[in-house]
């Protein structure tokens, strides 16, 4: 099958049952998304399918084989980061990092949604990723960083 990701095609060879996480990160070798709790409960490992974000721990890879789909690989590399990643670094919205490829996936998509302004409705928006490390307030003010300039 062909998966489409970070605008590349990929031919793949995979379990019918694969996850797309799995698939990411154990055959595409694109391991920027993270494997959290494996049950869709951390945000770890969100991506974007079709522009909206997705636990891809959830999805099945073979269903996605007409879909173009994104990963913290596809929305900025070093020396060209997106704002929400430039934002992250500002505000130290990263502290471990385990989370933050999830968190800046779930945010880019975010902004893009109909969320009202203020910073409870940001935290709401964002309360299907975890942050064991507790960066809630960095992680805010860096989505609402971007959302003012965006």
């Amino acid at each position: 099958m062909t998966l489409r990701v970070n605008g590349q095609a990929y031919s793949v060879q995979i379990d019918p049952r694969a996850t797309l996480l799995d698939t990411l990160r154990e055959t595409l070798y694109l391991t920027g998304t993270k494997k959290g709790c494996d049950h869709g409960q951390c945000g770890a490992c969100t991506v974007h399918i079709n522009g909206r974000r997705v636990n891809s721990c959830l999805t099945f890879a073979a269903m996605q084989q007409t879909a173009e789909i994104t990963t913290i690989e596809g929305v900025g590399q070093p020396g060209h980061l997106h704002p929400m990643q430039e934002a992250f670094v500002e505000h130290d919205g990263y502290q471990c990092g385990y989370c933050t490829s999830g968190q800046i996936m779930s945010a880019v998509a975010m902004v893009k949604e109909p969320w009202g302004a203020g910073d409870s409705d940001v935290k709401e928006a964002m309360s299907g990723n975890i942050c064991r490390c507790g960066a809630y307030p960095n992680i805010v003010a860096a989505v609402q960083a971007v959302r003012r300039i965006g």
